[in-house]
């Protein structure tokens, strides 16, 4: 198995509050930096590994990217105090909506095609949305082929309520994201803390990102081609309120880049995407469609506030074994009925996933989401053992063993945690409790060793990227307007043609 981490966070202010400054310069560039990028939001730190042979060198790399970012913020703290990477999944206190920065990636036209990205993305949905982060987990077998691979996200989307049950870790939040919306959040206390008693993971649930348009979509996961003929047709279908928006304003700058149902690939919002490596200026679609799937992308998963990095060694080996079992096992076609139903299951898991006696659809069928958990958990046990006796460890089967304990006994479970010590430690304040595990994980990140040589290695990587962005800059030869028509070309989304793009749009 091959793996590997991108994991976001919000830079916050020591109040609590979301921080304005720009991309830290000695990060490097957010646009070229092989680890260290922005994704919505200036704000928004994007951190990536490599691709890893084992759990522990995966967590070890994100652990040194994140020790040396910390660094990074406290060399650039000013006398109001250094930031820090929010340790949640739900974004800290925000200004209003138009004040929350877009990512900037400078003068090129790919930097300037990802700012409008994200410009038609705070159109569509509000910029509180590009504040949201999380953890997503790259994960591929050598010999998967595109059809074991589909029928692995297949039966990924089926059990994914067992993956937000078990470690979503987002119950709560500050009442200024939901600012101005309609919601079905509970006040908790006096702190201006919203929540769901029973919640899991509020960031996979109705307040992520959702949108009427995107709720049209009913994509099939029974192939490569039917997938990608689903995903080129958003991509192609115009979108009454987008084009009512249009490309630009009257003042010619640039609303979005397409007034189509998606912009591009990546705005397409899911648990888990079929992914490849793309070239140089090649549309994500085109990749899959010339080259087949490479590995697959897990997005459901919560930053955990108790993990100094937001994720730890038992939850990534429960994944493995996860992933293992929807490869291994019957995965039959999906249809349109099942599609809504695993939304309702999703949306239901996401707001009330602890609530005692809750049951979930399975083909039409109503099952007690303890019931159909514990039934997955206990065809997990034999793939955790034969991984083990493989490795000479019992880790797999330690991190089944957890899990169960868990469903079983949902009080223990992370998102029952913060809602617990929020109770106890901060007087039901969301923002004091993120606060306060942020500061503690930001001291730990520092105290940990950290060498000479280690430190002069992030910095050359980060005065690489700069040259690299100036490098695209200079290389540059199409007016933008060309650029963008040349990128979102609907011949783009098939066979490849000749194209200057000096790289690609997608974040």
């Amino acid at each position: 198995m091959r793996r590997g981490i991108e994991k976001e966070s919000l830079r916050a202010q020591p109040d609590g509050r979301l921080a304005l400054t720009p991309h830290p310069a000695a990060l490097g560039s957010a646009l070229t930096h092989p680890h260290i990028t922005t994704d919505y939001s200036e704000s928004q730190l994007e951190l990536i590994t490599g691709v890893h042979d084992s759990v522990a060198s995966c967590l070890a790399e994100l652990t040194e990217i994140h020790q040396y970012t910390v660094r990074s913020l406290r060399k650039a703290g000013d006398t109001s105090g250094e930031e820090m990477l929010w340790a949640s999944s739900m974004p800290c206190g925000l200004p209003t909506d138009e004040t929350i920065p877009l990512g900037r990636y400078g003068s090129s036209n790919v930097g300037r095609a990802k700012s409008v990205y994200r410009m038609g993305l705070g159109h569509r949905y509000g910029r509180r949305m590009q504040t949201i982060s999380g953890i997503h987990y790259n994960w591929s077998l050598p010999g998967v082929d595109n059809d074991g691979y589909f029928a692995l996200i297949r039966n990924f989307r089926r059990h994914a309520f067992l993956l937000l049950t078990l470690f979503g870790a987002s119950p709560a939040v500050c009442s200024t994201f939901v600012e101005g919306r309609e919601h079905e959040l509970l006040p908790l206390g006096s702190s201006g803390s919203l929540h769901m008693p029973y919640g899991t993971s509020l960031r996979m649930g109705r307040l992520g990102y959702q949108s009427d348009a995107q709720a049209t979509l009913d994509v099939s996961y029974n192939g490569l081609e039917g997938y990608a003929a689903s995903l080129h047709d958003a991509l192609t279908r115009p979108w009454p309120a987008y084009e009512a928006l249009g490309i630009r304003n009257p003042g010619g700058e640039y609303n979005q880049l397409a007034t189509t149902l998606l912009q591009i690939e990546n705005e397409f919002y899911g648990t888990i995407r079929p992914k490849r490596v793309i070239f140089p200026g090649e549309r994500p679609l085109h990749a899959l469609r010339e080259r087949g799937v490479e590995y697959v992308e897990v997005r459901l998963m919560d930053l955990d506030p108790f993990e100094p990095i937001g994720i730890g060694a038992p939850t990534l080996r429960f994944l493995d074994v996860f992933l293992l079992h929807c490869l291994l096992s019957d995965s039959p076609p999906d249809t349109p009925d099942e599609i809504h139903e695993l939304k309702r299951n999703q949306h239901l898991t996401a707001a009330r996933g602890r609530e005692p006696g809750l049951r979930l659809e399975r083909r039409g069928q109503s099952v007690p989401l303890v019931q159909w958990g514990s039934e997955i958990l206990d065809q997990l046990d034999p793939i955790a053992r034969a991984l083990d006796a493989a490795q000479g460890s019992d880790a797999h089967t330690e991190a089944v063993n957890q899990a169960r304990a868990g469903l079983l006994a949902p009080q223990t479970l992370p998102s029952a945690r913060v809602l617990a010590a929020m109770h106890r430690e901060h007087g039901d304040s969301f923002v004091a409790f993120v606060r306060t595990q942020s500061q503690q994980i930001h001291a730990h990140l520092l105290g940990l060793p950290w060498s000479a040589k280690q430190q002069a290695r992030y910095e050359a990587m980060a005065a690489q990227s700069v040259l690299d962005q100036r490098a695209i800059e200079a290389a540059d030869t199409l007016p933008f307007d060309i650029y963008l028509q040349e990128y979102t070309s609907p011949t783009r989304l098939g066979r490849p043609s000749a194209s200057p793009l000096a790289t690609t749009i997608a974040a």
